[in-house]
């Protein structure tokens, strides 16, 4: 995994059949995933290689589904990660309040339930960002780093992107997958819709003394959800939901005041903690596109939408998205059609649109929902959470859910080629 591609040059006019906008992870993954199915793709990303491919731990970890592995294997990047790639066995979720620790009430999914095997994997984005630079290496995808876009232009038969450098690119589709600010969206005239949480997201990974077991836990605290997710070995990532201002005060403490704050959240049944990392902190924001396409156009990722992390979703949904817009774009090209065109495009929007939306404002709800004190409120939760864990048929559909088995899946993530 210590193979990573070298920028292709910028000429002054390049000619491409898709032209991708972000070099995260999204843009990354389908920048792969369209050129193993033919197509020629050019990828801009605005940081350099070398900040892409450093190994150094972000803070960050991604619960992906059994859904997002399987695109992953029919990509070829899951054996580059599987050896740290940590399985979930198992799901608790629960109320919680600080230095009481978890309610005794709680739902358990426990992956033994389903057929499929482990509910998901943690994989470390340190470990999943040179995975996915290293097969765009070989896969034949122009990879232009350190490259911003500073104009864009659509016409019935193409769209030309110009670039800091000077460079041009004259593409059939572009597609955004530059983040919930998307400037590709804002130059298309998309415009968006949500809100502020008032909370930020705490980020860290931490060690412990006892073995996690491959259990996740959903801590629902009085001012935001707290998910403890396994990692390799003795440690777990920290997602830590703190409103604003709290955030603040806590990211501004030294490591071991940081310590002391958690630890009462946390609890003991880990026994002691350590930091293992840097700490990182996010403000929490939904965000959704007003459409997921415009003329020559198309939006992934948090570009066309960003949920709240209560659910560990929000990766998988741009996974998903990935997955349709290549299958979408792949049939579209067998067929001798216009990849982008009105009609093509509008596929795939039939396709995600409401899937993402729904789920968006599912995790949107239920984050209301938890992040309160109200005893009227915790008490009705914990009953909610103890009378689903007692109905088998419902608490297997919920698994399925959070496995990402269910709904109209594209064939990638239901482990078949397109």
């Amino acid at each position: 995994m210590d193979q990573h591609p070298n920028p292709a040059p910028a000429s002054p006019d390049i000619r491409t059949d898709i032209a991708i906008v972000g070099g995260g992870l999204n843009g990354t993954a389908l920048a792969l995933a369209l050129a193993r199915y033919g197509h020629a793709v050019t990828l801009i990303d605005a940081l350099p290689v070398e900040t892409r491919a450093d190994p150094g731990f972000d803070g960050r970890g991604y619960a992906l589904s059994i859904a997002s592995v399987r695109l992953l294997q029919a990509l070829g990047v899951w054996p580059l990660v599987a050896d740290q790639a940590q399985p979930i066995l198992k799901i608790r979720a629960c109320d919680g309040r600080a230095g009481q620790g978890a309610s005794p009430l709680y739902l358990e999914f426990d992956h033994a339930e389903i057929e499929e095997g482990p509910m998901g994997h943690m994989v470390e984005d340190r470990v999943l960002r040179p995975a996915l630079l290293t097969a765009i290496g070989g896969a034949g995808v122009r990879h232009l780093a350190g490259e911003t876009v500073v104009a864009q232009a659509v016409d019935d038969l193409g769209a030309v992107l110009e670039l800091a450098s000077g460079a041009t690119i004259r593409a059939r589709l572009i597609i955004g997958a530059d983040g919930r600010a998307s400037p590709t969206a804002r130059r298309a005239g998309i415009t968006r819709n949500g809100r502020d949480y008032g909370q930020t997201a705490l980020v860290c990974a931490v060690e412990h003394d006892l073995p996690h077991e491959g259990t996740a836990w959903q801590l629902f605290l009085p001012h935001g959800p707290l998910a403890i997710l396994p990692l390799t070995g003795n440690r777990s990532s920290i997602v830590w939901s703190e409103t604003t201002a709290e955030a603040a005060r806590i990211a501004a403490l030294d490591d071991a005041g940081y310590l002391e704050e958690l630890r009462p959240r946390f609890g003991d049944f880990l026994g002691e903690i350590r930091l293992a990392g840097a700490r990182f902190s996010y403000p929490l924001i939904l965000t959704l596109a007003n459409s997921f396409i415009a003329k020559r156009l198309a939006l992934v990722g948090d570009a066309a939408h960003g949920v709240h992390p209560i659910a560990g979703q929000g990766l998988n949904l741009g996974l998903r998205d990935v997955a349709a817009l290549t299958e979408v774009l792949t049939h579209a090209r067998r067929r001798g059609d216009d990849i982008g065109s009105a009609i093509t495009l509008a596929g795939y929007q039939r396709w995600r649109r409401f899937d993402t939306t729904t789920l968006a404002l599912g995790m949107d709800a239920v984050n209301r929902l938890f992040s309160n004190d109200n005893p009227v409120l915790r008490l009705g939760r914990d009953l909610g959470l103890g009378a689903v864990g007692a109905l088998p048929g419902l608490r297997r559909r919920f698994i399925r859910e959070a496995a990402g088995l269910t709904g109209d899946l594209p064939r990638l993530m239901a482990g078949q080629p397109i």
